[in-house]
């Protein structure tokens, strides 16, 4: 059996040279064995009188402290004391870890007798017995390979890190997935080692100090050694000692790449960062947001109240390299001019009344992130010339401040008006315009998708049954109908308010006209004439896919009876 043992204490010296004496003394040629302390140390001459009175000359033994000795290599670790205990990484890929807790000698002037060290080599002796002779070793040695191998077959990629963000154990997905070897990133710092660091911003352990979170489960895109861009799901756990002492975390990743451009082809995405629907024009937009991932240009995102612009802005954000880094909103129509130019940009001291103290603004404090101005439309003249400044040179001064303060955003910005329009008219600065506007996006009214009604119809119920504690199960197929036919000049905002205006009113377990607000069963009532040719093959696949086969429940989703849906399933196998 192949092994490497480190005896490690908390001073190299002493206690670990005695070690090291006795293991080599046992071990087999192909069992190597390492001392070494926490700190530096020097020979202890008390130590080696002790040992030469059984014929053992430890003033050979090398003195290494831990950091001068690669630990990836080394299979057990034996904390001889508390301290080096402490120091050692109970993680995988990390040496396997047994401690001792040896009583050292008391260290005083007066304390001539050498009693206590005989003690301590005795006990030192009998225990590096027991871990050799009775085969404590090969089992710890053999459990410690067998885990890794088990954690190096796994499809998931696997990665385990220190405190310090030193990489430990790096699995063969993990090679496969990022084109890195194991040999290139282990013992090194994440950060170092991928471009723009394995998460891409998302990283969960960026700052110093302990984690907030015992694991977390996130979206993201990976720069390959190749450069290439991959999606993955990634898990990230925070890993504990036996006393609840943070030791460092795995992550656990895979390629979803092939999945997620199969959703895209097959256009069955219902879902995106929040933002609800499967119409085909939401889902040229998700894949327009995830075509945005790897830029950090400007985008303009255009539309009218309550389709969703900031959340679509979020998204654009989370799929960016720049995601987990700060995401900031400031409306731009809320603020009047001179709390608005504070509120961006900051300011100093006395600037004005009531400026006690220098405050950061928004671009500070988006600072290797994102701000989304929304309602860009309503910036005056005057902010409009400073917003250009910020963005032609990424620099600005507070109010009142003499200061240039320069910094890393992307903007992504929002309006319900049509900006090019009062470009024309002279109400917004065409340089402006085209500086916001590299790339813009234009969400769509809900009345030119319909057929998302009853897919966010389904959403808010069973968010407010959560939020609520309700058990309403559905929508009646007239109250859906109704829903169906209603322009919504709200968009999703109304949509999302007319449920919970039905919540308010509904007793039982299903939704009725009864329960929708007045301005929508205000419109005429009465059959839908022509059902079946509002149905098309693929709005009654997701029906059936979202309600498991369930034909009553898609009926009711799809705003038809269940005869209608058997003659269109019947008329199109």
């Amino acid at each position: 059996m192949k092994a490497q043992v480190l005896f490690l204490g908390r001073i190299g010296g002493g206690c670990s040279q005695m070690a090291q004496a006795f293991a080599r003394r046992i071990a087999s040629a192909d069992i190597e064995i390492t001392g070494a302390g926490i700190v530096a140390g020097q020979s202890d001459p008390k130590a080696m009188a002790v040992m030469a009175e059984i014929g053992m000359d430890i003033s050979d033994q090398p003195l290494l402290k831990l950091m001068d000795i690669d630990t990836t290599a080394i299979d057990l670790v034996v904390a001889l004391d508390e301290d080096a205990a402490r120091s050692c990484l109970i993680l995988p890929g990390a040496p396997a870890v047994i401690r001792w807790d040896i009583n050292m000698p008391a260290i005083n002037t007066l304390n001539e007798r050498l009693d206590d060290y005989r003690k301590m080599r005795d006990v030192l002796a009998d225990r590096v017995e027991n871990l050799f002779a009775g085969g404590y070793l090969a089992t710890i040695v053999t459990m410690k390979h067998h885990s890794e191998t088990v954690l190096d077959y796994f499809s998931e990629g696997i990665i385990v890190h220190d405190t310090k963000r030193i990489i430990i154990w790096f699995n063969q997905a993990a090679e496969k997935i990022t084109g890195y070897s194991r040999r290139e990133v282990i013992g090194r710092d994440c950060h170092d080692v991928f471009t723009d660091g394995l998460c891409s911003g998302k990283c969960s352990f960026c700052d110093d100090g302990v984690p907030n979170f015992d694991r977390i489960h996130y979206p993201l895109n990976i720069m390959t050694r190749e450069g290439r861009q991959i999606r993955a799901e990634m898990t990230v756990i925070a890993l504990h000692d036996d006393i609840g002492v943070f030791q460092g975390v795995l992550a656990c990743f895979r390629d979803v790449t092939e999945v997620t451009h199969l959703r895209q082809r097959l256009k069955t995405t219902q879902s995106f960062y929040g933002i609800i629907g499967s119409d085909t024009k939401m889902q040229a937009i998700y894949e327009h947001i995830r075509d945005l991932s790897a830029s950090d240009c400007s985008v303009l995102i255009q539309g009218e109240s309550g389709t969703g612009k900031e959340l679509v802005s979020g998204a654009i954000h989370g799929e960016s390299r720049r995601a987990g880094r700060p995401f900031v909103t400031v409306n731009c129509g809320a603020l009047p001019e001179g709390i608005l130019e504070s509120e961006l940009f900051g300011h100093v001291r006395g600037a004005f009344t009531g400026a006690v103290r220098d405050k950061k603004g928004r671009f500070e404090l988006a600072h290797t992130g994102t701000i989304f101005l929304d309602e860009v439309a309503e910036l005056s003249p005057n902010m409009q010339v400073k917003l250009l400044r910020v963005l032609q040179e990424g620099v600005f001064e507070r109010v009142g401040g003499e200061k240039s303060l320069r910094v890393d955003v992307r903007v992504i910005s929002a309006t319900n008006k049509d900006l090019r329009d009062m470009v024309q008219k002279g109400q917004f600065r065409e340089d402006l315009f085209y500086r916001l506007c590299v790339v813009p996006i234009t969400v769509p009214p809900l009345r030119q998708r319909r057929n998302d009604i009853a897919l966010l119809v389904s959403h808010f119920l069973e968010r407010f049954n959560k939020e609520q504690e309700r058990t309403i199960e559905s929508i009646s197929s007239d109250a859906l109908n109704c829903m169906m036919d209603y322009k919504w000049p709200g968009n999703v905002r109304e949509l999302q308010n007319a449920i919970q205006y039905a919540f308010v009113k509904c007793k039982g377990d299903t939704i009725l006209m009864e329960h929708l607000p007045p301005e929508i069963t205000s419109l005429p009532t009465g059959p839908r004439k022509n059902s079946r040719k509002k149905l098309d093959f693929e709005l009654v696949q997701r029906a059936l896919q979202k309600t498991s086969g369930n034909k009553k429940k898609a009926a009711q989703m799809l705003g038809v009876g269940r005869a209608t849906l058997h003659r269109f399933l019947r008329d199109n196998p």
